[in-house]
């Protein structure tokens, strides 16, 4: 029985990011990626402190508000990873 000559698609060749209209995403500054761990941990010990020294550190006068300043700084971190690349 005969073959049937197999079909051949033409190659197509990738068109570059810039090309396409849009720009390659930059990288981050050199600065990025500790103020983005150092928030999320400065977050972390503001927590165990006020915890550790029962309300009386980091601020008195915030009482159990010391705990929203913790999370809101960790959180302020970890808003950071969604634009690290």
């Amino acid at each position: 029985m005969p073959e049937s000559k197999s079909r051949k698609k033409p190659a197509t060749a990738a068109v570059p990011a810039a090309a396409k209209g849009k720009a390659a995403p930059k990288p981050n500054p050199v600065w990025y990626k500790p103020v983005m761990f150092g928030l999320m941990i400065i977050g972390l010990l503001w927590i165990i402190v006020f915890y550790i020294s029962q309300g009386v550190y980091p601020v008195p006068a915030l009482g159990a508000g010391n705990i929203l300043v913790g999370f809101g700084v960790a959180i302020v971190g970890f808003l950071m990873t969604t634009r690290w690349r």
